[in-house]
């Protein structure tokens, strides 16, 4: 039988509260039975509490010391930390284990220590020689006449090279000529693209060294462009042929319609890429291999753009600055350098004041301006996805690597449809690499010996000379002194070259002047 009894505890009470706390217990009621609690603890029916272990009270006593010992916060805990300890397993930030490459203020500091350690010869060029660069010098390098402008209009007639190269694709592409006359016709029209430009800026006088420049690199940039078009319409032409697999690419020119403020691009398949917007959108994109599709982004960013304008035009001040330098320099070297033809003149223009360091700045400057800020704000307009037109060249260990890193436009270029068709017909390795350095060579000394109209071969000797210089750094130096070769490779053999230019140069038009 079973009944309902009430039991009190009276040392079981709540903290806080001032009330008895009853329990209930339900259990049978036999004589010497034992009725459990609620709490499940056990007791006689009596109501006598049944003896504990001694190790139960002594638990519940520790219980109760801890409920009563303050609570910590986290950042209590902390605090209590660092007093105690105050020391990790950690390396020095210089050490090449702790990973540590954040050096900007290095950087900063070394950019300051230039200026100031330059400075002195600056201030005394400034005002000994007064301003030497304004604006209408720097317009005369481009200009003798203000109404004859030879480079822009020669820049202008390369339009005919271009509907001559789009042409001659519509017509391999219906079959009209076959691929030998269209191999011929491109072969003239490539040919034609060089020697024209050439021959122009050496007949006519009203060109001038910069204007030259300016027009044979723009013919030059074409030309690899016009070649590449070829080689991927060709390539285009013999898939369709043996009919692998079907073509079918995004089309490299935008189209009209917009949706959510990003351009809506049209698919196209060979031949239907062979259209006047595909060709001049890849005339004017920031690159030199040709694709029926290139990676496009979304929209044009006007902050972005307006960034990169900011740059082109601090950059060109700088340079201007470093003309300001440079020009004195230059100038009072040159009669004791064409008078006394000897080792002990080229020695004070060897060191790294008078001439190399202003030479250098303006390369480097130069290098941001084109590479980084002009081509990302041509990329930009055109939604132009891939900007990976440089590397981490700064960090060159071997002069194959700064030269496969520095300007990464003309690598593809030179990759893509030069050095690995010659490896698939079997030549070797080496000799490749060579015919690839031939032909930039070739391309340098064009560039300077034609709008200076001499030749000296000093930019094909300059490059040509990388050759034993790459064998030499990647055989017996590497790490930070393979680095370090590179960059006076860089800081020495460019103004030595840029210098035997200048001299012969000067001496041709100002010393038999004279």
């Amino acid at each position: 039988m079973y009944q309902i009894s009430e039991v009190v505890d009276s040392n079981d009470r709540v903290p806080m509260m001032t009330g008895r706390t009853r329990r209930s217990t339900i259990g049978p009621t036999p004589a010497g039975g034992i009725s459990k609690q609620a709490n499940g603890s056990k007791q006689s029916s009596a109501g006598e509490k049944t003896p504990s272990h001694p190790s139960h009270s002594n638990g519940k006593v520790k219980k109760e010391k801890q409920v009563h010992e303050p609570v910590r916060t986290p950042q209590e805990r902390s605090t209590i930390c660092e007093r105690l300890s105050c020391h990790v397993l950690q390396e020095s930030l210089l050490s090449s284990a702790s990973g540590y490459s954040n050096y900007r203020g290095i950087l900063n500091w070394c950019v300051v220590m230039l200026v100031l350690s330059n400075a002195r010869l600056f201030l005394e060029n400034l005002l000994k020689y007064g301003i030497l660069v304004d604006p209408i010098q720097v317009v005369s390098l481009f200009l003798k006449d203000p109404y004859s402008w030879p480079a822009p209009c020669l820049v202008i007639v390369s339009n005919v090279f271009i509907m001559a190269a789009l042409y001659t694709e519509r017509r391999l592409s219906v079959g009209t000529i076959s691929e030998t006359t269209g191999t011929f016709l491109y072969l003239v029209n490539l040919t034609t693209l060089l020697c024209f430009p050439s021959a122009t800026v050496l007949t006519l006088t009203s060109m001038t060294p910069a204007g030259g420049v300016f027009a044979l690199g723009v013919y030059t940039i074409l030309f690899m462009k016009l070649y590449s078009y070829k080689d991927v319409n060709m390539w285009c032409r013999e898939i369709r042929h043996t009919k692998a697999r079907t073509l079918t690419r995004s089309h490299s020119c935008p189209s009209v319609a917009q949706s959510n403020g990003s351009a809506v691009h049209s698919h196209v398949s060979y031949p239907g890429n062979l259209t006047h917007r595909d060709i001049y959108y890849f005339v004017f994109a920031p690159t030199l291999c040709y694709e029926l599709n290139f990676p496009r982004s979304p929209r044009i960013r006007k902050s972005f753009l307006l960034r990169r304008l900011f740059e082109m035009v601090r950059c060109t001040n700088l340079d201007v600055i470093l003309f300001q330098w440079i020009v004195p320099t230059i100038q009072n070297s040159m009669k004791p350098f064409q008078v006394n033809m000897n080792i002990r003149c080229l020695l004070p223009l060897l060191s790294p004041l008078p001439q190399q360091v202003p030479n250098h700045l303006i390369w480097l400057i130069f290098f941001y301006w084109f590479f980084h800020s002009s081509m990302n704000f041509v990329a930009e307009l055109m939604q132009f996805g891939d900007r990976e037109f440089y590397r981490d060249w700064w960090n060159s260990e071997t002069v194959t690597y700064f030269w496969s890193n520095w300007n990464i436009p003309v690598h593809k270029w030179c990759l893509r449809h030069f050095y690995k068709p010659i490896m698939r017909r079997g030549v070797n390795k080496w000799v490749a690499q060579t015919a690839v350095f031939l032909v930039s060579a070739f391309f340098h000394e064009y560039l300077v010996s034609v709008p200076l109209k001499m030749f000296r071969l000093w930019a094909f000797m300059g490059m040509m000379s990388q050759i034993p210089l790459a064998w030499f750094v990647g055989r017996f130096l590497r790490g930070n002194h393979g680095n370090a070769a590179v960059w006076i490779s860089l800081i020495i053999g460019q103004p030595v070259a840029v210098l035997m230019y200048v001299h012969d140069y000067y001496v041709i038009h100002y010393m038999s002047q004279s």
